[in-house]
């Protein structure tokens, strides 16, 4: 009820203040975001062309590419822009429009992870009933589901964010607009808002983590019991890329959201952040697609 002035900016502090480390950080992310872009839109590409690859697995993978393209775009050109220009600033609209992207695509990814976690968990586990399962009317809605629900997942809190009253600090101490910095900026009491989204957040990507992880125990149950060493590599080595991003990204996440903001953690979460905003799109091609041998040659040919 004092009195305050709506701000209508904020500076996102980014990596490093040193004017010295601005082009080489420049260069890095540069590097990343190019390499992340031409793998993930190669994806897509040859999934879309090449009827070899009109498969569930494929399609699933092809969806995962498109979303990794949409996500490091969501984030990386503005900090590259900020690195360039050495401007942090940017509007409180353009920001909430970021979180909005950011926070929809997470749910996606978190949706996009747990189907192809049920792809493999037919594949291994219910081998004789996959190919009748895992048909184009089955994986069609799945895919579909997951990009709808992602994109519904965020509306309200976003709504919600941009009919806030902020009035500070300017100053955020990220390289993103992430939605606990933003809550940050309101005049009055965010409890509620913050209650509604963390039970949203866990109604959205809940589900989808406890699906992904009873599949990988069912899938690594059914790879122990494979009399053979060479067919329990075999089985394994189908699902063990998927499992590395798995743990990558829900580890990192649950990182960032999970513990305290505490002045010690803040730098951490930074970095765990960057994690799956950025390292994550840049590896998911090359961990899933770019070391299959069929992949490789199919490109190479092209």
């Amino acid at each position: 009820g004092g009195n305050h002035s709506s701000i209508t900016e904020v500076t996102l502090l980014g990596f490093s203040h040193r004017p010295g480390l601005q082009v080489p950080l420049f260069l890095l992310f540069l590097m990343i975001y190019l390499m992340t872009m031409a793998a993930n839109i190669s994806i897509v590409v040859l999934v879309v062309a090449d009827r070899h690859f009109h498969t569930p697995m494929y399609f699933f993978l092809g969806n995962l590419s498109c979303l990794e393209v949409c996500y490091s775009s969501t984030i990386l050109p503005r900090l590259l822009a900020s690195f360039l220009t050495g401007d942090r600033a940017i509007s409180i609209r353009c920001c909430t429009l970021q979180f909005y992207f950011f926070g929809s695509l997470t749910a996606v990814e978190c949706c996009l992870l747990a189907v192809m976690s049920l792809d493999r968990y037919m594949a291994i586990c219910r081998p004789l009933h996959y190919a009748a399962l895992m048909r184009v009317r089955f994986c069609l809605p799945l895919a579909a589901g997951s990009w709808i629900s992602g994109f519904l997942s965020t509306i309200a809190n976003t709504y919600w964010m941009s009919a806030m009253d902020l009035c500070g600090p300017t100053d955020l101490d990220h390289f993103f607009c992430d939605f606990s910095s933003l809550l940050k900026l309101s005049c009055s009491d965010t409890s509620l808002m913050a209650l509604v989204t963390l039970l949203l957040s866990a109604l959205f990507t809940l589900p989808p983590f406890l699906l992904t992880l009873s599949s990988y125990i069912c899938i690594i149950a059914a790879i122990l019991r494979i009399p053979s060493t060479v067919g329990r590599h075999k089985a394994f080595s189908t699902c063990s890329s998927h499992l590395i991003v798995v743990t990558l990204y829900y580890g990192t996440i649950i990182f960032v959201y999970v513990l305290p903001d505490t002045d010690t953690l803040r730098p951490l979460n930074k970095l765990f952040s960057l994690f799956y905003t950025v390292i994550t799109p840049f590896a998911n091609p090359l961990i899933y697609s770019l070391r299959n041998h069929e992949v490789r040659e199919t490109l190479t040919r092209a």
